[in-house]
This record gives C-alpha cells, structure tokens and sequence, in this order.
C-alpha cells in the first residue's frame, strides 16, 4: 500500500482548541508520510446528520484508497461502538452514529424509517466493517472523552501504513446509518424538507433535491416567507432567492447578505417546496 496516502478529518471541534491538532500528531507520529486534508472542523456540536451531509459532498472529489476519519461523537465513552469501514473504494474511521452514512449506498439507507434517528443495516455486497478493539492499534491511555486522539486517529494511521482491516478488531455485519438525505413527498405534491446546513456565506442548504423539484414554477416557503421561483445564480434575481446549489440540494440565498440571518432561522428549520402559479 502506498504509505502517504490521504486521510481526511471531518469534526464537530472547531479551530479555538488543540483537539484537531492532537490527532494530526497521533497521526503523523505513527506516519509521518501521511497527507492530511480537512474537510471541515466546523460542524455544529453534535450534529451526527450534518457531518454526514458534508462529508457526501467531499467524498467524489477523492481518489480511491482514502482515509476518511468522522469525529462528531456525542456518545464518546459510551457503548457505541468504534468502527472502521471499508467499501469497495476508501475507508472510513469514526463512531458508529450515523456519521459514516456517506459511504453507505443510498438503496441501503433507504430502508431506514422516517425521522432522524440511524438504524441498524445489514452492509451490502463488498463492504466490510470492523469494531475497534484491539489496544496495540489505539494510543494508551484511552480517554474516556476523546477517542478522536485515542482511537480513531491512530486507526487510521495504522490503515495508512497497511495495516488489514481486520487485525483492528472483530467483524461486525450491521452499522447504523441515516435515511437518505431527501425531503418528504406529501400526497398533494409538496416537497416537506429541512435546512441541512448553513455555509459560511449564510446560504441555507436543504435535504430538496433538484431532481425532486416541481416541473414548473416553485415556490418555497422557509422562516414564514415565501420565496418564489428559482435562480441561477447568487446575484441573479431578488435578494431572497432559492437556487439549486453546487451539490444539486435547493438553497436559499440573500444577495450580499446571510439567509439565515434575514430569516432567523438556522439548521433543523422546516423548509416547503410547491408548485407555484407560473
């Protein structure tokens, strides 16, 4: 295996503590040939379902044999289990939350019942998953608060080196993960979403694809307003728009100024898409 491969880091820690810094020296302690990319380290304290969100809109953009390494963990300590996944194309470290979603396919995770809760699935044809168990793979002492430092960097570190996947621990078949991240049809034809996340711009990001978006004109409702019809671009149109972003979810954006702001609303808002009068 190559021995400086990427490892990405996707965390809820922000960039005021040393946390982040402590696992990239786990991690280049054990190889310091690694290249260690963040994603982002700007996810909302535990927020499991928009780490995953963040972390599917980076995953195509790297090569095959990454590392991926998810630390939005509020159970750290508990007994969730810590896992390492592989799919047929990188690997994955973190908790087993839900915040390994992004790499489950989307037929798997369809079955999940509605609400935000992750549940139990069986792994398809090609994935394999381990329990991270074995104390010569970890940094001892383990903290009971931080197996981002403890555990999950230095899996990934020993994954970078060659290690197998299965000499980190024993085999499970079942991982838990998130519905798709999808707005709900209702009976009438109106989309029923939420806001997924909020960029550093204040544009709002929906679980509306643009797959799913009415035929004609669209009309979306969000924070009590109603925002109609759809751009193509942040400054095109009124300053409160809806526009399918880069990653083909609908947004909401306000020209020169923070949605979320002029709104008042913020991750978890409802959002409604219907079909306007054209």
């Amino acid at each position: 295996m190559n021995r400086s491969p990427i490892i990405t880091l996707t965390t809820d820690f922000g960039l005021a503590d040393p946390y982040v810094a402590a696992m990239k020296g786990v991690i280049l302690s054990l190889n310091p040939a690694a290249t260690i990319v963040d994603i982002t380290h700007q996810v909302r304290p535990q927020q499991v379902a928009q780490a995953a969100f963040l972390l599917a809109q980076a995953l195509p953009y790297f090569p095959r044999g990454t590392i991926h390494v998810v630390v939005v963990d509020p159970g750290v300590g508990t007994a969730r289990q810590a896992l390492a996944l592989a799919t047929p194309e990188i690997l994955l470290v973190g908790p087993d939350n839900g915040a390994l979603s992004a790499a489950l396919p989307e037929e798997t995770r369809r079955r999940a019942l509605p609400g935000p809760d992750p549940r139990d699935f069986e792994l398809p044809e090609g994935y394999r998953a381990v329990v991270l168990r074995r104390p010569r793979y970890m940094r001892q002492p383990v903290s009971s608060t931080f197996h981002g430092r403890d555990i999950f960097a230095p899996a990934a570190a020993h994954l970078s080196l060659g290690v197998g996947l299965e000499a980190l621990g024993p085999a499970i078949r079942k991982v838990r993960a998130l519905p798709p991240f999808r707005a709900r049809r209702r009976p009438d034809g109106a989309l029923e979403g939420h806001v997924l996340h909020v960029d550093r711009f204040g544009n709002l990001v929906t679980d509306v694809r643009a797959e799913d978006l009415p035929a004609g004109r669209v009309e979306v409702t969000i924070g009590g307003q109603r925002v109609e019809g759809l751009a193509h671009t942040y400054e095109e149109g009124p300053d409160l728009k809806a526009l399918v972003g880069s990653a083909g979810y609908l947004e909401v954006a306000c020209r020169g100024a923070s949605a979320a702001d002029r709104l008042g609303v913020d991750v978890g808002a409802a959002v409604l898409v219907t079909e306007g009068v054209s």
